[in-house]
This record gives structure tokens, C-alpha cells and sequence, in this order.
């Protein structure tokens, strides 16, 4: 009798373990609770789609498609950086050697272009030498001469080099005599200026509802591949699909546009992830696709 007697005991013997039991009681789920919901609501969403909704993506959907950007050609020109312009361009190729471009911080790649020196250098990377585009596929109103050579002279100092840096090119002189010379004049082309500003946003108004029904935001996939993609299908480096090539997108076009995103988000044979813009976001290298798939249909 003494031993069923004690199974069916409580173990609550003494007041203070009642008022514990009855504590732990209401705090135990209550501290579950709270864990659970900061697990859910810290978790990023990571599915299909699930930057589509962020403030920046929106904002990029609901911008004008059109606008004009009116430079003081007086300003001083900010130069870029040669790892800048590595960044922005020359890691497409020079980052994994691809298509035989000397490897960034392979002494043995770069010794021998060194040896001849900065002003070779700086002809063939302006001319273009086997899979290398003139100028590494830039235009000469977007990136000068002086910061292909800041590029040039970063990479090969990376690479076991030492070269002087370029001299910044001379900076033009003040008109400022000239303004105050003929203020009417100035009038007149600050009046001319704002003539052609009024008249060229009327006429952006008129495209861009034309523009912005065909969907997608191929303005930063323009932006992105004249800075890096042109590198390589401008000239169709290491079989990397010709811009515009209609042939060469058809079997590519064909596998779907998923498959051709996830493909330049991840990186394919040749081609290094995001096409070596790894500060590039997802959604632009997304539009950057779509600007050369829609040139190519």
C-alpha cells in the first residue's frame, strides 16, 4: 500500500513550489512566444521574386523612365580611381584570366607586359590586343586616357609592379574673363541652354509611356553592360553571345529568361559571376540580360 501510496504523491510539497510551478506556468509560453515571433520576423524572405519588393526596387519601378541631366561643362571632371575602374570593367576578364587577360596578382602573368613598359601598355590597352576590346569595350566620353592608365598602372602594381602613377591631365582654363566680358552673350546661351532643356524633356515625355509599357528597367541594364558587359559580347569574347546576334541568343533565349539570369547572378563557364561587377545588384545584372536579350529578338 506504501508504495502505490507514494506514485500518486505530488511532487508539490511546500508553498514555495506551488508558487514557482504557477510562475513557470505563465512565463514559459509567454517566452516562447516572443522567440517565435523575433525567428519569424528577422528571417529575410529569400524565395522567387523577394526582392522585387524592397524599398529600392520599387522605387526603381515607379521612376520616370525619361530624364534629362544637365552638366556644367565648366565643371571640374572627377577622374576615377584605377581600382575603380578595375571594379567597374577590367574584372570582367582580368579578375579570372579569362580569354588569356593577365591575371590580377599573377606576377608571372604580368612580368613580361611590365617589361616593356607603362607607354606600351597603355597603346595596346588603347588599340586592343587579341580578345581584348579597344579600350577594354568603354567609349572615350565615359572614361578617358588617363584612367585606362590609372587602371593599368593598379593592376600591374598589384601584380608585382611598380610604375609611376600617370600625371593628371592639364585642367582647362578659367572662362571666367570671357563671362564677364559678354554677359549678354552669356545670357543668351543660358537662355538657349534652357530652350533645348524644355525641348528635349517634351520630347522624352512623348517616348517614355513607350518606353515604360514595354516593361523592365532596361535603362540600368543599358548602364551596366556599356560599363562591363560590352567587355566581352561586344566582340563575342570566349563565345560569350555577340550583342545583337540574333543567332548566337536564339538557343540561349530559348532555355528561358530564368535560366538566363540565374546564369549571369552565378556566373557560366568563362564568365564570372555577375560578370565580374560583384557590386552590381541582382536586379541590375537581371536588367542588364534583359537589355541584350531584347536586342537580340
Amino acid at each position: 500500500m506504501s508504495e502505490a501510496h507514494n506514485e500518486h504523491e505530488s511532487l508539490i510539497k511546500t508553498p514555495k513550489q506551488l508558487i514557482a510551478a504557477v510562475i513557470a506556468g505563465f512565463l514559459v509560453p509567454i517566452v516562447i512566444i516572443v522567440l517565435l515571433v523575433n525567428y519569424v520576423g528577422n528571417n529575410a524572405l529569400t524565395g522567387a521574386g523577394s526582392s522585387a519588393m524592397t524599398e529600392k526596387a520599387i522605387a526603381e519601378r515607379i521612376a520616370p523612365v525619361a530624364h534629362v541631366e544637365v552638366k556644367d561643362a565648366n565643371a571640374p571632371r572627377v577622374y576615377q580611381t584605377g581600382e575603380q575602374l578595375y571594379k567597374a570593367v577590367c574584372a570582367a576578364c582580368h579578375a579570372s584570366g579569362a580569354a588569356g587577360a593577365p591575371k590580377l596578382g599573377s606576377t608571372e602573368d604580368w612580368a613580361p607586359r611590365i617589361k616593356p613598359g607603362y607607354d606600351e601598355m597603355l597603346k595596346i590597352a588603347l588599340a586592343g590586343k587579341g580578345a581584348m576590346p579597344a579600350r577594354g569595350g568603354t567609349s572615350p566620353d565615359d572614361v578617358t586616357d588617363y584612367e585606362i592608365g590609372r587602371a593599368i598602372v593598379y593592376m600591374a602594381n598589384a601584380s608585382g609592379g611598380k610604375l609611376q602613377e600617370p600625371a593628371e591631365p592639364a585642367k582647362p582654363a578659367s572662362g571666367a574673363a570671357a563671362a564677364t566680358s559678354a554677359p549678354a552673350a552669356a545670357s543668351g546661351a543660358d537662355a538657349g541652354s534652357a530652350a533645348a532643356a524644355a525641348a528635349a524633356m517634351a520630347s522624352l515625355k512623348t517616348a517614355a509611356p513607350a518606353a515604360a509599357s514595354a516593361g523592365g528597367n532596361l535603362d540600368a541594364g543599358k548602364k551596366l553592360y556599356d560599363t562591363v558587359c560590352m567587355a566581352c559580347h561586344a566582340s563575342g569574347v570566349m563565345n560569350a553571345p555577340k550583342f545583337g546576334d540574333k543567332a548566337a541568343w536564339a538557343p540561349r533565349i530559348a532555355t528561358g529568361i530564368d535560366t538566363l539570369h540565374n546564369a549571369a547572378i552565378k556566373g557560366l563557364n568563362a564568365m564570372p559571376p555577375k560578370g565580374g561587377a560583384a557590386n552590381a545588384s541582382d536586379d541590375d545584372v537581371k536588367a542588364a540580360v534583359d537589355y541584350m536579350v531584347s536586342a537580340a529578338k
